[in-house]
């Protein structure tokens, strides 16, 4: 019997390459879609450059690497944060945001789904915790995450009779470049570290998260044999940010 198949989207960054090295150690193989090459090229997942912005190659992509055969999961994570005011966010940085968050999950969807009914795939969106609750100087990377939890929902009930399972994950503040390069946003005595610290107290659980510990609730979610009946959800995983409340 062969492995089951993924897609993982964004899959060289942190929250990326973390799931394709977890669903090949759980007997997957994947197929990793971005931009930029591999780190470091490992067994169990052939990486296809692809600009996720780009339709047209991501029908390419999916064409020449799933093809016929059937998919098990999509995880749609390729992302990109312009940390601007709404002022000062030009119509070129707002639309790269939302081609490359939201319009390429739909062209994922789009493409995968024959791929996605024959294999009773799941898709899992990677949206954040902005979708949600946000700050400051960050205003399309919220819209765009937030358009990804309702494109979500429309998807899982779309999606249901045909056995595809759909969700989203809301993560927090994760251990990334991404992360590392949106605290510079906001001034701080300390400099980036000194945010990233104030960041860390402000958490209940004290810690930000790994990308493996986002990995871990993104596999869940995408194997059908451990979350068989979860779908139209928006999960977060924050380590309680957003359960304090911000008056106390």
């Amino acid at each position: 019997m062969s492995n089951r198949l993924a897609i993982v989207t964004g899959a060289s960054g942190g929250i990326g390459s973390a799931t394709a090295r977890l669903f090949v150690g759980e007997g997957w193989d994947v197929i990793g879609l971005d931009r930029r090459p591999p780190a470091v090229e490992e067994d169990g997942i052939t990486a296809v450059p692809c600009d996720l912005a780009n339709t047209e190659q991501i029908a390419s992509a999916i064409a020449e690497h799933v093809g016929d055969k059937p998919l098990h999961a999509l995880v749609n994570n390729a992302a990109l944060q312009v940390n601007k005011a709404l002022s000062e966010t030009t119509d070129e940085e707002w639309d790269a945001v939302m081609n490359t968050n939201v319009r390429s999950a739909f062209a994922c969807m789009r493409e995968a789904h024959t791929a996605l009914v024959l294999g009773r795939g799941a898709v899992v969106n990677v949206a954040s915790v902005h979708a949600v609750a946000t700050s400051s100087n960050i205003g399309a990377y919220a819209a765009s995450k937030g358009a990804m939890v309702a494109l979500t929902r429309a998807a899982a009930v779309e999606l249901a009779d045909r056995g595809v399972r759909c969700n989203a994950i809301l993560p927090g503040a994760v251990d990334t470049q991404m992360l590392r390069d949106g605290l510079d946003r906001r001034p701080h005595p300390d400099g980036p570290g000194g945010n990233l610290q104030d960041l860390i107290k402000r958490t209940p659980l004290l810690s930000v998260a790994t990308p493996e510990d986002i990995a871990s609730t993104i596999v869940f979610l995408a194997d059908s044999t451990k979350s068989a009946f979860t779908t139209g959800q928006a999960l977060v995983v924050d380590g309680g940010a957003t359960a304090r409340l911000s008056t106390e």
